[in-house]
């Protein structure tokens, strides 16, 4: 009599033989899976509420990366000071490249502003590309004596504590903008925090203040109704908005430049592969003419970078604006 195995019993090399090919079969899932990335919604959490510049920038990137990678990019909106609600909010979305999040110079203004910020944009997350670059403008009433940048320096000098200079709130890009300047061209005016970018120009208007320093967009329709007269604007190149504008360095100033930006990060961990798409997704978008036409209308020069160059620039900014706190002495947060 022969004995064998039933007819439906497996080895254990058939057995084993079957694991590997199952495992094969997860990791080349795992690899199409990784492939298709996005295959679900995007998140893109931004520190800033609905309706500002950096949020009507976002939602224009955003539709076009919807089109480009075939999954819907969606905002949500957590201000918060310093972007501490949005980082929280990013940090606990994963770390599979569905939870983005918006940064700027902002964020590396809030790390030396604050006693104790509770993440490191350094360390807690990874650079994918900047969306913009937009620079600061030096307004005036239509109706004031200064023509160039010179003569406002002119009249600060000549009759020190005559004119003041409105920005928005103690601490952001604007304010700080007025104190590197202050700094830098050896003036004497006085820095008038307001609550916002329209009471400014209020101010201006009264004669309360004699110039405002703010983004493009903020003060646009003023500039465009004839109300208001930019002097300079802040970066080393002219803006693109306003051609025939000088920079503060043609006016007289050598070596100031301030350009704000803002950018997309991911949580540190993100795969590079994740990462990489986005960026390249990203350089395609931003070059798109009719894109960059209608950023340009809100005064951001849309432009992408390396995750290298974004890095290196919000290291450069934390070094930069610290050092203008410190000199101006405005308290920790």
């Amino acid at each position: 009599m022969k004995f064998g195995l039933p007819k439906n019993t497996i080895t254990r090399r058939q057995a084993a033989r079957g694991l590997a090919l199952s495992a094969a079969a997860l990791a080349t899932g795992r690899v199409r899976a990784q492939a298709k990335y996005p295959n679900r919604p995007v998140r893109v959490i931004l520190p800033f509420g609905a309706g500002g510049v950096a949020d009507v920038t976002a939602r224009l990137v955003a539709q076009e990366l919807s089109k480009k990678l075939g999954q819907n990019f969606v905002i949500e909106n957590n201000p918060g000071a310093g972007g501490i609600t949005a980082a929280r909010m990013a940090l606990s979305g994963g770390k599979d490249g569905y939870t983005l999040m918006l940064q700027t110079n902002g964020t590396a203004i809030s790390v030396p502003l604050f006693n104790h910020l509770p993440f490191d944009p350094l360390k807690d997350f990874v650079p994918i590309s900047t969306i913009g670059y937009f620079t600061c403008v030096f307004a005036v009433a239509a109706d004031a004596p200064f023509q160039t940048l010179a003569d406002f320096l002119k009249a600060d000098r000549e009759k020190p504590g005559s004119v003041n200079v409105g920005t928005i709130n103690v601490g952001s890009t604007q304010n700080l903008t007025a104190e590197l300047f202050k700094s830098m061209a050896k003036a004497n005016y006085v820095i008038v925090p307001f609550r916002g970018s329209p009471d400014v120009v209020v101010g201006l208007l009264r004669h309360d203040i004699q110039m405002d320093m703010d983004f493009y967009a903020a003060i646009k329709p003023s500039l465009d109704n004839g109300k208001l007269r930019a002097l300079a604007t802040s970066g080393t190149k002219r803006s693109p908005e306003l051609p025939n504008v000088p920079t503060v360095q043609e006016a007289g100033v050598a070596g100031f430049d301030v350009v704000a930006w803002n950018g997309l990060y991911a949580p540190a961990g993100t795969p590079k592969e994740v990462v990489d798409t986005l960026n390249a997704a990203l350089h395609d978008v931003l070059a798109d003419p009719a894109l960059k036409k209608r950023a340009l209308d809100l005064g951001i020069d849309a432009r992408a970078s390396t995750p290298a160059e974004l890095d290196a620039r919000m290291r450069s900014d934390i070094a930069k604006w610290g050092a203008v706190i410190a000199n101006a002495h405005i308290p920790k947060q």
